[in-house]
């Protein structure tokens, strides 16, 4: 799932602007709670005492919840990719 959701944020995203969590949601298939826990083993969080891989920033805004891809997270895709 985790690269599902990497290659959901490359596609959706225009210049690394942060998707919606609905939206990506919705693009997946997949409900917004189960999206969030994948997002927080995704992110920098420490999960049992290990720093995440930091490959999404989950983020709120105005109620709004947001996920972007960070640059760690766009070094996971092809090099035509990356350009953002």
């Amino acid at each position: 799932m985790a690269l599902a959701i990497v290659q959901a944020l490359a596609q959706e995203e225009g210049a690394a602007a942060p998707v919606s969590l609905p939206r990506l949601a919705k693009r997946l298939g997949a409900s917004a709670s189960r999206l969030l826990r994948e997002l927080a083993s995704m992110g920098e969080a420490p999960l049992g005492g290990q720093p995440g891989p930091g490959w999404v920033q989950v983020s709120q805004q105005d109620g709004r919840w947001l996920v972007a891809l960070t640059a760690r997270g766009r070094a996971l895709l092809p090099p035509d990719h990356q350009k953002q």
